[in-house]
């Protein structure tokens, strides 16, 4: 059964991650120089590397072929093959989310004491940290408090506000941050290289931008997108990614962007109607929407003269569009219309007229002065 690209393409080396330089260089120098801490806490939004970066340091402190004063793991001796074969009895990977109770917690706290099988160290990867109860947390904290040398823990979470204070004094915090879209492309270009498939680069960064900051949700659309496709000789297009993913076109959102600053508010009604008859998916819309206007936002603030990661996606046209719309809002009406229809978005799906929401957010929009 062939692997999904985001579990083929996973980094075996730091050198590889994408983005995380500051986790990276950190625990890189921590490595080389021998200066393991035996307990981190990764925190950060899903999607982000945490659980890649701590295979990796648990690969690395257990690599017997690894030069002295690197960091790198050699992938080539039995502990990293292990790791990487996902059968190391020295690595141990729990899931809070399922494993939170204090009986699981109690049962490593007792198998903690015994030496690593092989390796030099005992691994423990304890994923959705957060998500240990009360009294698991406190059992744990106490293992941490006093771990034997051979044990390195490595907490991740999503949600490190729910994580217990004591918990976090006892580690090396590193906060992960979301990916940008060049850095997803980057790594969306490596993969189509791989892979020898023909991926635009603007349907490469409709992909980033809908991957919302997560590697992992890049690389499982970019994974979508060439199931979609079928034929690696056939080059991918914009076109292709917006019919996979439901996207709504540009030019149909430019086009009511108009009515709303030209203030046709009947216009932008009977424009609405047309394409909720034609089938277009309301939620989809405001989301597409909200992203256009935004970004229109972000335009009229700070102009193109700076490349900004943001605008993406557009072709010469549309960004040409997109300027005059800039020029044609008050920066002010612009916040108040985003509003508006976040609050369009928030209420569409307990309406029992789907479209009402949007009718009253455009006769609000077309009312500011």
């Amino acid at each position: 059964m062939p692997l999904v690209l985001y579990r083929k393409y996973r980094p075996q080396t730091f050198s590889e991650i994408v983005g995380q330089e500051h986790v990276v260089q950190t625990l890189t120098n921590a490595i080389s120089s021998g200066m393991i801490s035996h307990a981190y806490l990764f925190s950060g939004p899903r999607g982000s590397g945490k659980t890649t970066i701590a295979r990796l340091l648990a690969k690395s402190v257990n690599c017997s072929g690894r030069k002295e004063g690197t960091a790198e793991p050699c992938n080539k001796c039995s502990s990293c093959l292990e790791i990487m074969g996902n059968r190391s009895l020295d690595l141990i990977e729990i899931d809070a989310a399922s494993h939170r109770g204090i009986d699981e917690i109690r049962e490593l706290r007792d198998g903690i004491k015994f030496a690593p099988v092989k390796s030099k160290h005992k691994v423990f990867i304890i994923d959705e940290s957060h998500q240990l109860t009360k009294e698991a947390a406190n059992a744990l904290l106490k293992t941490l408090e006093e771990p034997p040398s051979h044990a390195i823990f490595v907490l991740a979470t999503t949600e490190i506000h729910k994580m217990i204070p004591t918990i976090i004094s006892r580690c090396q915090r590193f906060d992960f941050r979301k990916l940008t879209v060049p850095e997803i492309v980057k790594k969306l270009e490596m993969i189509c290289e791989k892979e020898e498939v023909k991926v635009e680069k603007p349907a490469l960064e409709l992909i980033a931008l809908n991957a919302g900051g997560s590697i992992r949700d890049g690389e499982s659309l970019l994974d979508q997108t060439l199931s979609f496709s079928g034929e690696k000789s056939k080059e991918i297009k914009v076109e292709d990614i917006k019919d996979l993913l439901g996207l709504v076109e540009i030019e149909v959102i430019s086009k009511f962007t108009d009515f709303i600053y030209q203030k046709k508010a009947g216009e932008a009604i009977d424009f609405l109607n047309e394409i909720t008859e034609k089938g277009s998916d309301l939620q989809q819309f405001s989301k597409s929407l909200i992203n256009y206007l935004r970004q229109v936002l972000i335009l009229k603030i700070v102009g193109l003269e700076t490349k900004n990661p943001i605008i993406t996606g557009f072709t010469k046209e549309d960004l040409e569009k997109l300027k005059t719309q800039a020029a044609a809002f008050k920066e002010e009406d612009l916040r108040k219309i985003l509003n508006l229809f976040l609050e369009a978005e928030n209420k569409i799906r307990y309406s029992s007229i789907p479209q009402l929401p949007l009718e009253l957010a455009i006769i609000e929009s077309c009312q500011l002065a």
